[in-house]
């Protein structure tokens, strides 16, 4: 351990700890809000595929089935691609990367969400200076 002191005689921190605010992992490398979102869009893909074959087997019992099979291959398979995609990034960038995808695609959704606040300009960035003339280099004489 160290011998630095953690507080100040008057009772103050002098340290920040670093991951206070950050929100914890629940599953397979998800946050909460992360398995909420991987949740709904694969309990989403299990609906519309359990829809179609329930009225081709003439079953109900698909519907729910393939909604809850669907969850768990999305929380299994969704959860190690998040992982792997969110590793070494911010803690923001899922939700920042999803602002984006709709502020690109669908501008009107953007501005319920607040992704109408990112920069979405593709292309050069000028500064609109002239160029002057260079100042003359010096050579050794």
């Amino acid at each position: 351990m160290s011998n630095t002191p953690v507080s100040t005689h008057d009772g103050l921190v002098t340290f920040l700890p670093h991951r206070l605010n950050r929100q914890p992992v629940v599953v397979r490398g998800l946050t909460a809000d992360e398995l909420w979102i991987c949740t709904g869009l694969s309990a989403a893909a299990g609906l519309a595929l359990g829809l179609p074959l329930a009225w081709i087997t003439r079953s109900i019992a698909m519907v729910p089935t393939l909604i809850v099979a669907g969850i768990a291959l999305g929380i299994f398979a969704g959860g190690g691609f998040l992982r792997r995609q969110k590793r070494g990034r911010p803690d923001t960038w899922l939700y920042r990367q999803l602002q984006w995808w709709l502020a690109l695609h669908y501008p009107a959704l953007a501005t319920l969400l607040g992704g109408r606040s990112l920069i979405t300009r593709s292309g050069t960035w000028t500064t609109r200076r002239q160029a002057g003339p260079r100042p003359a280099s010096r050579s050794a004489a």
